[in-house]
């Protein structure tokens, strides 16, 4: 596993990342701000710049795992994934329409539908995390042997 590169506030470039956050997604024709680096997303929460926000289930984000300190709010729940009504309220009430909001799910997929759902709701600075929580799913089925934020080093917890 590859350990972390995460820099002191000091050295972390906000607006650099930011930059090609949104650079990335005018190269992508996103429908949101952009997109983050698992690395890229902490230096910018731990700066202060920007807030992670957790869109998987409950399920996951307390028996997976989930950064320390990020809230939660679900964009699908149940062994169904029902997309959950109330999202952009639930985002709302964590965040606000011009700041800055990161979203992690498992592997960068929800995630990147919750984004372009905010942005359709006004929210205006919504960038996906790349590889998500655990990374895309390999050949064998597993996850967090080839991505995510876990496989970064990252911090994490598990309750």
């Amino acid at each position: 596993m590859p350990a972390a590169h995460v820099a002191d506030d000091s050295q972390c470039d906000v607006h650099g990342i930011l930059a090609a956050a949104t650079a990335r997604a005018r190269r992508d024709s996103l429908p949101y701000a952009g997109t983050v680096t698992p690395e890229e997303a902490w230096l910018l929460a731990t700066a202060g710049a920007a807030i992670l926000i957790d869109v998987r289930t409950a399920e996951e984000y307390k028996y997976v795992g989930h950064v320390p300190g990020t809230p939660l709010v679900q964009w699908q729940s149940g062994a169904a994934l029902s997309r959950n009504p109330r999202f952009t309220r639930e985002l709302a009430g964590k965040a606000g329409k011009n700041q800055a909001i990161l979203l992690i799910c498992r592997s960068g997929k929800r995630s990147a539908a919750a984004a372009e759902a905010a942005t359709r709701a006004g929210f205006t600075r919504v960038f996906n995390v790349l590889e998500g929580f655990e990374g895309e799913i390999t050949a064998d089925g597993q996850r967090g042997t080839s991505g995510g934020w876990r496989y970064h080093g990252l911090p994490w917890v598990q309750d």
